[in-house]
């Protein structure tokens, strides 16, 4: 009897175990590290505005991570997470994607700089400030502003999809949007997460 009961409960620690390795871990550094280089070819594909009305470049992301990212690294053994993935982020979808935004970005940088859009906390872009673009011209912004969200709602959902984790698309989201706003030059507007406007 005590051998069935030792039994029972083995196989339920080690499911339980199996169960929350493959359910929670999600390899953030790696989709981090994805998400800078991609926002940085975007966001570099835009001349800087002209000297004196920004300031000096955005600082590189800091190292170390998000403190859930490291809780998880120190419960997960070390040989798992060396056996984890890396993130697909290249796919021809996400290429195309990757040149809409580039080529789009020229467009946006400016309306960047002047403060009519920002960078939302879901990794969106929103209008800011119409009443800074003559009437004539709003219609093209909004254009460009819907453009570039759908393009990034595709992208995110891609990149989940790409790696075989539909369900990991919310954290892929957020990880991007933490990487928009770091990435933002200086003088740029996003919203925080209560949606408030703030200036970088």
């Amino acid at each position: 009897m005590r051998k069935l009961v030792y039994g029972l409960l083995t196989a339920l620690l080690v499911a339980l175990v199996g169960c929350v390795t493959i359910n929670v871990y999600f390899p953030e550094a790696a989709v981090q590290k994805a998400a800078d280089q991609f926002i940085g070819t975007v966001i570099d594909s835009a001349p800087a505005a002209p000297a004196g009305t920004a300031g000096p470049p955005a600082p590189a992301r800091k190292k170390g991570g998000q403190p859930s990212a490291m809780l998880l690294d120190l419960l997960i053994p070390a040989a798992y997470a060396a056996d984890a993935p890396d993130i697909r982020i290249q796919t021809p979808a996400t290429d195309a994607i990757h040149g809409r935004m580039q080529e789009r970005f020229r467009t946006l940088a400016p309306l960047f700089d002047s403060g009519v859009v920002g960078f939302t906390q879901d990794g969106l872009v929103a209008v800011r400030d119409a009443a800074k673009v003559p009437l004539g011209q709003r219609a093209g912004v909004n254009a460009a502003v819907a453009d570039e969200n759908r393009d990034r709602n595709a992208l995110y959902r891609e990149v989940a999809n790409a790696n075989n984790h539909p369900e990991w698309e919310a954290q892929i989201r957020a990880t991007f949007a933490r990487g928009w706003i770091e990435r933002a030059r200086p003088g740029w507007y996003y919203r925080d997460p209560s949606g408030a406007w703030k200036q970088k």
